[in-house]
């Protein structure tokens, strides 16, 4: 029995849950940038060949210092591209959208949401991965892990094998020493029978978000809903009125307001709420929107990330119980039934939240923070 058998044998909630063996997002991401050393992202924290990485990046570190390569050489709008690739392939987590533009920026990159939208309108979503899927990274690991999907994308013409690496060494000749994918594998569906044929990391626009909402469409959802709005100030609120009364949200679209930047503060993210939607079985009966984020088990009409969000008095904050909204996956858009007039006069008598913060660092950075669609960066 190998050891890789040893670490799942004796964990199965693990696997049934995620845990260390769902896929991390921004692991992957930072691997295909060329940030962190092959398989990093993909072998379990619980492998003992992890220790032995961990010495390697000294090593590493010290032949980068020699070098005189800095992460300004490395991070670039084309490894940039590459991450963003690396995810939509993979079906990562909508929060690569905000973690990408702050990496960025830090950087003096300019990455926008449409930038997004592009690099998913062109990369087939390839594997379907825990929690919403039926894989884990362990799964994905034990065939040749990131550098082996790497491999395959660099081969089809969907990376920049140009691209420097922490190893000093672009990322085309990293990728002749990765492992293809074997024969007969059932994990990384070939390109010409993907899952989806586009990605499922969506950028919607619309009244509700006129700078841009951040969706995850796996397809599984349908491609239309429309339904009255039920609004809740945060998260808990709704929370409390799922477990008192959970049939009366079928065919409702939630809104969840008061869980951006500003307002939450922090955008934190919205698994609870989703996980009590699935749990209630209303995935396919309810949307949900939120100027909140969303990571890991996405199976419904969820879209997140809406800008401006409500503390800064953006339309979701206008939309009142009752009010008609719609969610058009075709057309990427989100609106609320309301003429631009409407939605004006409402704003004159909008009056912004109280901070939930009015001092310390809380309150700093509640001044400072930009949008999601920028990053919520704070410079």
């Amino acid at each position: 029995m190998s050891d890789d058998d040893i670490i799942q044998n004796s964990c199965p909630e693990a696997r049934a849950c995620g845990g260390t063996y769902t896929a991390n997002t921004m692991a992957c991401a930072i691997e295909a940038m060329g940030m962190t050393l092959p398989y990093s992202s993909s072998r379990s924290g619980a492998n003992w060949l992890k220790l032995a990485e961990c010495y390697s990046a000294g090593a590493y570190l010290e032949i980068l210092i020699k070098l005189g390569l800095e992460p300004r050489d490395i991070i670039t709008k084309k490894s940039l591209r590459n991450a963003m690739v690396v995810v939509m392939a993979l079906g990562g987590s909508t929060s690569a959208v905000l973690h990408l533009i702050a990496i960025a920026r830090s950087v003096d990159l300019e990455l926008t949401l449409d930038d997004f939208q592009e690099v998913s309108d062109e990369v087939p979503l390839l594997v379907d991965l825990n929690p919403s899927g039926e894989h884990v990274m362990e799964d994905l690991h034990k065939i040749g892990g990131t550098p082996a999907v790497m491999r395959y994308l660099l081969e089809q013409g969907f990376l920049d094998g140009d691209c420097l690496t922490v190893s000093g060494l672009p990322l085309e000749v990293l990728a002749k020493f990765a492992d293809r994918l074997p024969e007969g594998q059932q994990i990384i569906r070939p390109i010409k029978d993907p899952i989806k044929s586009t990605a499922h990391i969506q950028i919607f626009y619309g009244n509700i978000a006129p700078e841009g909402s951040v969706a995850n469409i796996n397809g599984k959802e349908g491609l239309y809903f429309s339904g009255p709005a039920l609004i809740f100030e945060g998260e808990e609120s709704m929370l409390a009125a799922i477990s008192e009364n959970t049939m009366s949200f079928k065919g409702k679209v939630i809104v969840i307001r008061g869980e951006g930047p500003k307002g939450g503060p922090g955008m934190p993210e919205m698994l609870t709420a989703t996980s009590a939607i699935m749990g209630a079985g209303l995935e396919k009966d309810v949307a949900l929107l939120t100027d909140g984020r969303f990571s890991g088990d996405l199976r419904g009409y969820f879209v997140g990330h809406i800008c401006p969000e409500a503390q800064d008095g953006g339309p979701i904050g206008l939309v009142q119980n009752g009010d008609i909204i719609t969610i058009d996956v075709r057309k990427r858009r989100v609106d609320v039934q309301l003429t631009d007039e409407e939605l004006a006069e409402r704003k004159k008598k909008w009056v912004a939240p109280q901070y939930k913060a009015l001092s310390g660092v809380l309150y700093k950075y509640i001044k400072n923070v930009q949008p999601a669609s920028r990053g919520c960066v704070t410079v």
